[in-house]
């Protein structure tokens, strides 16, 4: 027997966003006035600046609805826009949410979604404070915009770094990468044999750096705890090389990476061979990491070097024409940017 479904046409616009918004509670203190009028109404502490990030998540374009469950779309569509707050070594505290939805979604699969929004909310400590959901004919459409803030004193930008300034990055690289590599398999593989069961099992690690990433608002708390303000600072949604040569360029400084220092999963690893990929490429183009890549001055690296969260893989360099990667057998090759492109015409 089917699950109930509910069309949304029954509810309406303003049925639904009360649906899907009820029940909302207030976490945190700069949310003067949420859900419920024409605006919210935000107070940021003193001294304190306000970063405001948006993406835009487009059905068959940024997801794919046969293997990625609503709820954790609905999770990573709040979780790639923290990050960016993150990125900007700053604190999520809000996020408005935009749905397109044609008549194929019920009201059961939106709630599902929004499940997962919340419990994106609840993770991090975040308030949904408002949004707009309006009919599509071509699927899904997600805009999610994320708010937050920062002293002014230690937001970082992309282009602070300076010759000599050590590059890290936190966590593995190309997990998230191989898991979409595993999803597509399966897909073809269900498109050939409608009744085959997906062949899953000891993939759970790169499925989930892939279905459901996190932000590093750790990242960002442990520098505060270290009293490190980065140089330059961005996450990697894009791909390790992309980033890297984005700091080079809005910092007008050249960047050197040293392959044997970037940090993978021995599972990750393992899986892109089982592929017949290269694992240094997929950590440098895969993309959708959500790792926080920043920079540093040479005089704290003590701090930096034995840190559990960080590998410092390369440094800036004065030329900025320099984009280098150093291989595993010392041979320098360039460090070019493979990284998706939501642009692209074959995208």
């Amino acid at each position: 027997m089917d699950a109930e479904r509910t069309e949304i046409g029954t509810l309406g616009e303003f049925g639904l966003i009360a649906e899907l918004t009820k029940g909302l509670e207030k976490k945190q203190d700069s949310t003067q006035l949420g859900v419920g009028d024409d605006a919210a109404v935000l107070s940021p502490a003193a001294g304190h600046r306000t970063l405001v990030s948006t993406d835009l998540l487009c059905e068959d374009i940024h997801f794919d609805l046969t293997y990625a469950p609503l709820k954790h779309l609905g999770y990573k569509a709040v979780v790639v826009n923290l990050s960016d707050i993150c990125a900007m070594n700053g604190t999520p505290r809000q996020i408005v949410v935009g749905l397109g939805l044609s008549n194929r979604f019920s009201v059961e699969a939106v709630k599902e979604l929004y499940d997962g929004m919340r419990l994106a909310c609840t993770r991090y400590g975040v308030d949904l404070v408002g949004g707009d959901t309006t009919s599509s004919r071509s699927g899904l459409t997600l805009a999610v915009t994320a708010i937050g803030d920062a002293p002014e004193d230690r937001i970082v930008l992309r282009g602070g770094a300076q010759d000599g300034h050590l590059l890290v990055v936190s966590g593995e690289l190309g997990s998230a990468y191989m898991g979409l590599q595993i999803l597509e398999r399966e897909k073809l593989v269900f498109k050939e044999a409608p009744g085959a069961q997906p062949d899953l099992t000891g993939h759970e690690e790169l499925l989930e750096r892939q279905l459901k990433p996190e932000a590093r608002k750790d990242v960002v708390d442990e520098l505060a705890k270290l009293e490190i303000v980065p140089s330059a600072m961005i996450d990697i949604s894009d791909g390790l090389a992309s980033e890297a040569l984005h700091i080079a360029a809005q910092s007008g400084c050249g960047v050197k990476i040293y392959e044997d220092k970037i940090p993978m999963s021995e599972k990750m690893y393992e899986t892109a061979r089982e592929f017949n990929l290269d694992p240094t490429l997929c950590a440098l183009s895969g993309g959708e990491d959500y790792e926080l890549l920043f920079t540093v001055p040479q005089d704290r690296f003590e701090d930096i070097r034995n840190h559990p969260m960080f590998s410092i893989i390369g440094h800036m360099t004065a030329d900025a024409a320099e984009r280098t990667l150093v291989t595993r057998n010392g041979m320098e090759a360039e460090l070019k940017a493979q990284g998706w492109d939501g642009l692209q015409s074959d995208a």
